[in-house]
């Protein structure tokens, strides 16, 4: 810990990944937490195209069970911590595999969300986006002002990341001299090379997990920890 605190001292560029441990210590339901119903499906057969052409409803469902989820917790000391290191350094870069938006209720402004934000949706017509925070709808699927049918703006199983979001998160971790990896298991791609990307431009490299990860032996330092526990340790 004194050697992350002192990397923090001297350097000037930081740049963090979160995922989704750092979420699930303010207690986020996982993709299974929602109800009996959905033990019958896995992720995969729900938060998809395939599954939203075929039935939007069901799928709007299981989005609403997880908003709801969502809505009823809060964020945590990680979350401010990172929002506080944001405030005090000109240059930060918080890059995030969560869909939650919990960084951004704590106070988080220059944020890289790789796969979305569940409190946006999209229209398949328009394209519109729209921030919206409903957890009842008078009709499901919900409409756009257009008329076209609405998703939650996230990135389904099988889609792209957003080329500009990852284009973005790639220079971040090029341009940076220190690198945080909270609360990740580094093995979704693409997000688990940005910790690489930054390691082979020079930077320094901190992993914060309380299991070891397949990025673990390389990092310059790697802390058995959860977030919150290293947020306090921060103190």
């Amino acid at each position: 810990m004194e050697r992350v605190k002192r990397l923090l001292a001297e350097r000037k560029r930081i740049a963090v990944l979160t995922g989704a441990g750092i979420s699930a210590e303010s207690g986020v339901p996982t993709f299974r937490g929602a109800g009996g119903l959905w033990r019958n499906y896995r992720p995969e057969e729900i938060a998809c195209m395939e599954a939203f052409l075929r039935d939007p409803v069901l799928v709007w469902e299981w989005y609403l069970e997880r908003k709801k989820g969502i809505a009823a917790v809060a964020p945590n000391a990680a979350h401010h911590l990172l929002a506080r290191l944001e405030t005090e350094r000109g240059d930060f870069t918080l890059i995030t595999q969560n869909v939650d938006g919990l960084h951004g209720r704590a106070g988080s402004r220059s944020i890289l969300e790789l796969h979305g934000n569940i409190w946006i949706t999209r229209c398949l017509a328009c394209e519109r986006q729209a921030r919206d925070e409903s957890l009842v709808y008078p009709e499901l699927p919900p409409k756009c002002p257009c008329g076209g049918t609405v998703r939650p703006h996230i990135v389904w199983f099988g889609e792209m990341l957003d080329p500009d979001i990852l284009q973005a998160s790639w220079a971040a971790a090029e341009g940076c001299d220190l690198f945080l990896v909270i609360g990740t298991s580094a093995l979704v791609y693409p997000a688990a090379s940005l910790p690489r990307v930054a390691l082979e431009a020079g930077a320094s490299v901190v992993e914060i997990n309380p299991e070891p990860t397949p990025f673990s032996e390389a990092a310059t330092v790697s802390l058995r920890m959860k977030a919150v526990e290293f947020a306090e340790a921060m103190q």
